[in-house]
């Protein structure tokens, strides 16, 4: 089935997407969250208070109904990168309406991208997420669109970090952030990471982002969640269960750059081109 380069700007229908303070909780012991340091996140007598990234969640409602309408190849299928943007905080219970839409449809040639574009709004019908996914499509080159726009070049700075987070990621971590929606074999099923090139399964690359968000909110913004008002960044490298993942991060004027790596792996970037803009 080849790309359907008509899908390009379909909306779809709003969709209703509901959580409890359950659900926030969920996902913050998904993305590694300790009681020790951020209680907050995990009790709900305290709130409980919503890590920003949790967002992510809520736009991924939209997400099967717009890869059905490009019609893409799925086993082909590579989280590229995702952007958040937060307009209001997040509230540990909520009704929210979801739309999304098909931003972008390019052609690699040898392979095409994707770029989704999702918001949520709120009760009071104020635009509360935006969410930016983009996908590769290394099943899908050929179809006859055109080409993306060159990217800008976003690097850390020569200079030692301003923060540095290091954290073990449990070998069982994949498994507990999965009971967020996201049941991708590649992340449980050893037979089936291996069928696509991995020796064991792999962190959700969402599930990194949200341990680069947590280190943001901790080092950048005090542990404030209403200052976090939006995070990018590029799946460049795996992490996987059980590796220590190091989060670095550089304030500049605008905004602060981010790194994500490993300590088994520390040339290879997992997460680039990564930065967040604090209010």
């Amino acid at each position: 089935m080849a790309i359907d380069l008509g899908s390009l700007g379909y909306e779809t229908p709003p969709m209703e997407f509901g959580y409890t303070w359950r659900d926030t909780v969920m996902y913050a012991l998904g993305v590694g969250a300790t009681a020790d340091a951020e209680l907050d996140f995990l009790y709900e007598g305290r709130g409980p208070k919503v890590l920003p990234t949790f967002c992510t969640i809520p736009t991924f409602a939209a997400f099967d109904v717009l890869v059905d309408r490009i019609g893409c190849d799925r086993s082909g299928m590579v989280h590229h990168s995702q952007e958040m943007t937060l307009f209001k905080p997040l509230q540990a219970q909520a009704k929210l309406r979801v739309i999304g839409r098909v931003d972008g449809l390019y052609d690699l040639k040898r392979m095409a991208m994707a770029v989704f574009v999702i918001d949520a709004y709120d009760e009071e019908g104020d635009l509360i997420i935006r969410g930016e996914v983009t996908l590769l499509l290394l099943k899908d080159g050929g179809f006859g669109g055109g080409r993306p726009a060159r990217s800008p070049r976003i690097a850390a700075p020569d200079r030692d970090p301003d923060f540095e987070a290091r954290e073990r990621v449990a070998p069982t971590q994949a498994l507990l952030y999965r009971l967020n929606g996201d049941l991708n074999p590649l992340h449980a099923d050893p037979a089936f990471a291996a069928n696509v090139g991995f020796d064991r399964p792999i962190l959700h690359g969402l599930c990194t982002f949200g341990y680069a968000g947590r280190a943001v909110l901790a080092h950048a913004c005090e542990g404030d969640p209403a200052r976090l008002a939006s995070l990018r960044g590029q799946f460049a490298k795996p992490v996987f269960p059980g590796d220590t993942m190091v989060v670095r991060g550089w304030t500049e004027e605008e905004r602060t750059l981010v790194t994500v790596t490993t300590e088994e792996r520390p040339e290879e970037l997992c997460l680039s081109k990564a930065y967040a803009v604090i209010r």
